[in-house]
């Protein structure tokens, strides 16, 4: 049969002859006269049995440790401390790499004929009776049977330089993909990479998790935590602030509307009156934030108003025109029809630089937009100011739009600094509490990580400066992303690979994603650039062909037994009749991993599509809290704070005593 066929799932045949030879072999040493054999030959008779009972044993063993393994799941945790961290390589967990071979006891142990060979084992059906799961199986659930076939494990690893091309976690709810991006956020923060981490959800276990490892690698002032859910405690951040180009503020803020069909049009009079204004705040030396957009976006005159005594001041050919805009009468009937309905001082200065032909493009724009009819213009601008209300509303305007009051010590983060500073940053983004304004700040940080990107690839890390360093390596984890995810995650997936970012984003369906994009292309084009994919337990056929479709097919073989007779009623004839068994081997295709397999998953196990199309299957180690002194004091804090309606209080870390930076968590 040339080896097609291992029959690993059987009976132990191999106990029979291994009990019979060690048996005659004990006979022989005691009675060596029953049998009329010299010692010498004796001994070498006893040493033959002995070697054979040995091997056939090890073999019935090897038989009974795979039919055990088959339905017997091992549950898989490790401590933190525990958690293995290379310079080259990225830890996933324990496994092994499947082909051909595991697809073949995969459908032979699902055979019905082998059912009494994979079931549990006798004495846990005596002792359970009705009870067809060990406890560890009910815990886990799925089928144990798509991992048990292969019992040896080893490590899975993946190279750090697959990790640009960006790594995709599918998984429905409560199998382990928050706790996988532990695994990886841990071995990130170890390593001394940039750690940036979307938590739509705020999920707490993962924030404490961030915290304990930054404290363990000493790197507890790098750690900024910025959450709306707690804007009371949580670090800032302006999303417009920083920018290569004053174009940039534009875009990221009319990114965010919508852009099919007559909302185009809108979309791009927003990003032109947006524009507009920050030219005029950038000419003016202050940094644009939401606050102000949401001001001037109602009212622009103020603005203008600004904008115009400051050029006007600084202009030669409008000597003395405050005394000839004082003295001015303002006839409404002779204005346009836009400026009828404006203040005095704004159409007093417009006027007057009209009057003596005095031009400024910033000047002009800003007039152009007075221009418009009032009630026309809101109109216009009327899918800008929801936005900028979700933005600048309450407590929340404070985290976005920092101020520069000395008694507010909430610390203020950009991008660019957290990376040339190797910094950490948790963005708890309170989904669950309002999911509209989550998206929106979510929208805004990938759009200006992508023009830090862009930076980074005209400039390097140090925007030019002299003794930049080399590329970092910048880990960018998206959990439960498809409530992030817009046109600005495109580009970072297409072109912030050259810059040194690393995205893994963690989803539960791929139809999530095409349903926030609302185009299936845009979908796809996002999921061709991740180039590694790890899937765990899928509730959704589509989702799990995003794995199977990029396999191969794969051929099973089976034994199949036939017999025939024949008779002849021939009297020439000296055989009544004759009969004939054959076996023979029927070979079949099947998917080498089938949707089906990934929706029985059990928890923690994932399929892992590496390195170019290698298949692994592995299971994932879940960090055992209970052993990690730091997670204890971390939850045993949490939950006085919750009693005394107080979020989270700043645990000072233990090497804040002992480093020279003294420093602690930023925000919460």
């Amino acid at each position: 049969m040339n080896g097609q066929l291992e029959a690993k799932l059987r009976p132990a045949y191999e106990w029979l002859p291994a009990v019979t030879s060690l048996a005659v072999a004990g006979v022989l040493a005691l009675k060596p006269g029953y049998f009329l054999v010299d010692t010498p030959m004796g001994a070498c008779v006893i040493g033959g049995l002995v070697l054979h009972g040995v091997l056939r044993a090890q073999q019935a063993l090897d038989n009974g440790r795979y039919r055990r393994i088959l339905t017997q799941p091992r549950s898989y945790a490790i401590s933190a401390e525990d958690i293995p961290v290379d310079n080259k390589r990225l830890f996933l967990g324990r496994g092994f790499r499947w082909d051909r071979r595991h697809t073949q006891r995969l459908w032979e142990a699902r055979q019905p004929k082998n059912e009494h060979l994979v079931g549990p084992p006798w004495w846990l059906r005596l002792l359970s009776p009705g009870k067809s799961h060990t406890p560890v199986a009910e815990a886990i659930g799925g089928d144990p049977r798509i991992h048990g076939v292969e019992p040896e494990e080893v490590d899975i690893w993946m190279d750090l330089a697959e990790r640009v091309g960006h790594t995709l976690v599918l998984g429905t709810t409560r199998v382990g993909k928050t706790r996988l991006a532990e695994i990886l956020i841990t071995q990130d923060i170890r390593r001394g990479e940039v750690v940036i981490v979307f938590d739509p959800k705020g999920d707490l276990d993962l924030q404490r998790r961030i915290e304990v490892e930054a404290q363990r690698a000493g790197r507890a002032g790098d750690l900024y935590v910025f959450h709306l859910g707690h804007p009371e405690r949580s670090a800032r951040y302006n999303p417009v602030g920083s920018f290569s180009r004053v174009t940039e503020v534009a875009t990221r803020i009319a990114g965010q509307l919508p852009s099919e069909g007559q909302s185009a049009a809108f979309r791009q009079f927003v990003w032109r009156y947006v524009n507009v204004m920050t030219r005029a705040l950038v000419a003016l030396s202050r940094k644009p934030d939401y606050a102000q957009i949401s001001r001037y976006a109602s009212n622009i005159e103020p603005l203008l108003i600004d904008y115009y005594e400051h050029w006007l001041d600084r202009e030669p050919e409008a000597a003395g025109w405050r005394e000839s805009i004082d003295r001015r009468p303002i006839d409404r009937r002779n204005l346009d029809k836009g400026l009828q309905s404006r203040g005095e001082r704004a159409v007093a200065l417009v006027q007057y630089a009209r009057e003596r032909s005095l031009f400024d493009p910033i000047a002009q724009a800003l007039a152009t937009t007075l221009s418009y009819e009032k009630s026309y213009f809101d109109k216009l601008v009327a899918s800008l100011l929801p936005l900028m209300e979700k933005l600048s509303t309450g407590a929340i305007a404070e985290l976005l739009s920092p101020s520069d009051d000395p008694k507010d010590e909430r610390p203020v983060f950009d991008w660019a600094s957290v990376i040339a500073g190797r910094g950490i940053v948790y963005v708890g983004l309170d989904a669950l509490s309002d999911y509209e304004v989550a998206g929106a700040v979510g929208n805004a940080m990938f759009a200006d990580l992508t023009s830090v990107a862009g930076g980074m690839y005209k400039h390097g890390t140090g925007r030019g400066l002299p003794g930049e360093g080399p590329l970092r390596r910048i880990a960018l984890h998206a959990d439960e992303f498809n409530e992030l995810i817009g046109d600005e995650f495109i580009p970072l997936l297409n072109k912030a690979g050259g810059a040194g970012f690393q995205v893994t984003a963690y989803t539960q369906t791929w139809s999530d994603v095409e349903a926030r994009i609302g185009s299936r292309p845009k979908a796809g084009q996002i999921a061709g650039n991740f180039n590694s994919l790890i899937m765990l337990r899928v509730k959704e056929i589509a989702t799990a062909e995003l794995l199977t479709d990029q396999l191969p097919a794969a051929h099973v073989t089976n034994m199949v037994t036939s017999s025939s007779v024949s008779d002849t009623n021939d009297p020439r004839e000296f055989t009544d009749f004759s009969s004939r068994n054959d076996d023979g081997i029927v070979t079949e295709t099947v998917p080498l991993v089938a949707p089906a397999d990934l929706v029985q998953l059990p928890k923690g196990q994932a399929f892992a599509l590496l390195h170019g199309g290698h298949l692994h299957k592995i299971r994932i180690p879940l960090p055992d809290a209970a052993r990690d002194s730091a997670m204890r004091l971390r939850e045993k804090a949490s939950g006085m704070a919750g009693r005394t309606g107080q979020i989270e209080p700043r645990v000072r870390p233990v090497s804040e005593s002992t480093t020279d930076e003294g420093r602690g968590l930023h925000g919460i």
